[in-house]
Parts: C-alpha cells; sequence; structure tokens
C-alpha cells in the first residue's frame, strides 16, 4: 500500500503530528559493559537542543523540560517502524517484530541546552538479525551513525514571529531510531503515522521528518572537547611533579634530614605562612596555560619569603648548637676525659652525654664510714669538741 499523500500546507493550529528528529551518535566513544552476565555496548547519543526551530516549528526549552523524561527506557529499532505504509509506533507489536534489533535508550538527561542518552545494545540479541549485525559493523567502523527521534506533538499557530509559525506542545517521546543508509529530510515529507485517540480508535495523524543542523558542529566540539581534556591530563600530570619538587627542595626537604636538635617550635610554619603559600600554589593553578618551564621559578618566588625565614631559624640554632658544643668540649678536655682533638670531633649529643661524667661526685668517709656531716659533705658540722671538757 503506497504511502497516502499529506498536505503539504502548513499543519492546522491545534494539530496533532508525528515529528521525526534526526541526529547523530557519537560512535567515537562507545564502551562495552557487563550487565546481568550479558555483554552491552553504550553510544552516546543527543537530540532536540533548547528552542531549536525546525520547518518552522519550535520546540521551546520549558516544553522540551516537561517531556523529555518519557524517552527513557523506549526502544531504539533500526528505522522508524512502518507497518502497511504507515509510521507506527516502536512499541506496537508489529512495529517491535520490525524493527527491534536489541537496542534501547537509557540515563536520558538535559546538559548544555539539550537531550543526552545513551543507546545501549545487546550484542547477542543484535546478532540474532541482519540489521542488528548492521548496526554493530557501522558503529565499530567508527563512523557517524545516525540517530531519529520519534516523538508526538500538538502544535499551536503563531503570529508574527520571523523563523516560526507553530510552536510544539505537549510533547511525547516514542522512541530514538538508529538509522542507517536512510536520508533525513530538512523539510516536510509525504507520510501518516497511526495514533490512537482518546475514544480508542486509530487516526491518521500527519508525520515531519526534520534534521538538527548541527550535527557537524556538535560532532566537532565532541572531538575539541575530547583533545582539550587530553591535552590538560598530559600538560597537569608532569607540572604538578615539577611543582611539587621546587616546594620541596625550597623548603630544604629534598635532600635534607632534619636535626635532631631542632626545637618544634622553630621549625613549626605558622597558620599565616602556611596560607600565604597555598594562596599562591592556587594561583599558579590557576595559571595552567602558562604551564612550561617557568613553573619552577614560579613557586621558587612564590615561596621565597618562608624559605628566607627557615634559613634565618636554621642559622640561629646551628650557631646555638655550636656554642653549647664548643662549650662541652672545653668541660670534658679539662677533665681529661677526652683530648681535644677527639672532644672536638663529637656530635652534640655524644658531648652531652659525656660531659655528664665531667662533674665531680661527693667525698666518701674515712674508712669507708658514712660521713657523719651535713648533706655538703663537711663530716665535721654538728659536733661540740667542748662538750667533753665540760662534763669533766
Amino acid at each position: 500500500m503506497p504511502n497516502p499523500i499529506v498536505n503539504r500546507s502548513a499543519p492546522a493550529d491545534g494539530a496533532t503530528v508525528r515529528v521525526n528528529i534526526r541526529s547523530v551518535m557519537n560512535a567515537a566513544k562507545v564502551r562495552t559493559v557487563k550487565r546481568n552476565g550479558r555483554d552491552l555496548m553504550i553510544v552516546p547519543s543527543a537530540t532536540l537542543p533548547d528552542d531549536v526551530v525546525m520547518n518552522g516549528i519550535k520546540y521551546p526549552a520549558s516544553e522540551i523540560e516537561a517531556s523529555f523524561k518519557t524517552l527513557e527506557r523506549t526502544p531504539a529499532p533500526l528505522g522508524h517502524p512502518v507497518v502497511n505504509g504507515k509510521f507506527v509506533s516502536a512499541r506496537d507489536p508489529e512495529g517491535i517484530n520490525i524493527g527491534y534489533v536489541g537496542a534501547w535508550n537509557e540515563n536520558v538527561r538535559r546538559e548544555g541546552g539539550r537531550v543526552l542518552l545513551d543507546k545501549v545494545i545487546d550484542v547477542e540479541v543484535a546478532n540474532r538479525s541482519e540489521g542488528g549485525k548492521a548496526v554493530l559493523a557501522a558503529i565499530n567502523a567508527g563512523g557517524p551513525v545516525h540517530t531519529s527521534t520519534g516523538l508526538i506533538a500538538k502544535l499551536e499557530a503563531v503570529n508574527g514571529a520571523a523563523d516560526h509559525k507553530h510552536i510544539a506542545r505537549e510533547m511525547t517521546f516514542d522512541h530514538d531510531a538508529i538509522l542507517l543508509n536512510e536520508d533525513g529530510a530538512a523539510t516536510p515529507d509525504d507520510g501518516v503515522g497511526m495514533l490512537v485517540n482518546a475514544s480508542g480508535e486509530a487516526e491518521d495523524i500527519p508525520v515531519i521528518n526534520s534534521s538538527i543542523e548541527d550535527d557537524a558542529d556538535r560532532d566537532m566540539n565532541w572531538a575539541l572537547e575530547s583533545f582539550a581534556r587530553a591535552v590538560e591530563r598530559k600538560q597537569k600530570a608532569p607540572a604538578l611533579e615539577r611543582m611539587k619538587t621546587a616546594i620541596m627542595e625550597a623548603l630544604g626537604l629534598a635532600e635534607r634530614e632534619p636535626s635532631l636538635n631542632r626545637k618544634e617550635d622553630d621549625m613549626a610554619v605558622s597558620e599565616e605562612q602556611f596560607n600565604a603559600l597555598s594562596a599562591e600554589v592556587k594561583t599558579l593553578s590557576e595559571g595552567f596555560d602558562k604551564i612550561g618551564d617557568t613553573v619552577a621559578e614560579a613557586v621558587a618566588n612564590a615561596v621565597k619569603p618562608l624559605t628566607d625565614n627557615l634559613a634565618e631559624i636554621q642559622a640561629n640554632q646551628k650557631a646555638k648548637d655550636d656554642a653549647e658544643l664548643a662549650e662541652l668540649v672545653n668541660t670534658i678536655v679539662k677533665a681529661n676525659i677526652l683530648e681535644e682533638a677527639a672532644a672536638k670531633e663529637l656530635t652534640l649529643n655524644a658531648a652531652r652525654a659525656l660531659a655528664k661524667k665531667a662533674k665531680p661526685g661527693k667525698a666518701a668517709g674515712l674508712n669507708g664510714a658514712p660521713s657523719l656531716g651535713n648533706a655538703d659533705g663537711d663530716e665535721f658540722a654538728g659536733i661540740d669538741l667542748n662538750a667533753g671538757m665540760e662534763d669533766k
């Protein structure tokens, strides 16, 4: 049965129409997953930008927002199902038999002013039919694979608008088909769809085939975005490593172990200094457009006040340690524990331990008897030698 001819004049106000909107899948980002033990191929897709005008019909963002979720879990048939020369719903039993290749639509969302979704294809089911095999082959080939979103809408007439004569209202998405070797039309085409009205009776409705004209621009944007992200990842990793190395070297942490004698309060970095360093690092991270050999120099300049402060602290501490060590060496030599040359080779901790042995001890009592004196070592303290004379 040939397609009935549809009046090519503009649709009447309030008319219900079936609209097929052609777009392109992003086959370059195809991925495979395992779900419920089955191999699935997932291909990103997009359709219906906000406020797009096609064939004199405007699709407002508000109407898209109110209806786009009806596309979730809808069939993704191969082509728009046609029975007896009429377009039918992809959920119609005969429509399923004609176009089903194991694919459906999910993860439907609105981002960046357009409707995004994923085509999910059950690989095993797709391989059961010639159409399904053709779909898998086209996707694996990496070339452009077109899609066409089928929806039902009511048209509202508009007067005085320069670029459109109708506004699409009360939209309901039926499917998002996969197209192979089909030409999309940018103008209304002959065709009739079927719709069940409120009385349960099938009625013929006009079909409008449209094509989103920015397919090429969108594909280019996808490619440029992917390239930009790849370049950013490659540049950012070595830049962060260089920044880390520069900070570590500037703080003296790359090759030098901290002194055992350094006081913790002397080495602590104040909160103000830390915040200043963080602010400088943040500024550097925001300026990645100038990444290169100047990063290390920029970081060194940014932390210079901090490193100068640390250098002063270290110099002061070293001076204190050197003075203490010289005093301890002098004590050890005077006590005849070590000769001067050997004593000067001692570390500060070793000199501290050895100097303790140079302190004079307490004198022992005569004949080994305990001292009768006080704690200061005077053994005759508290003894009155005249006490016996008075008794006589």
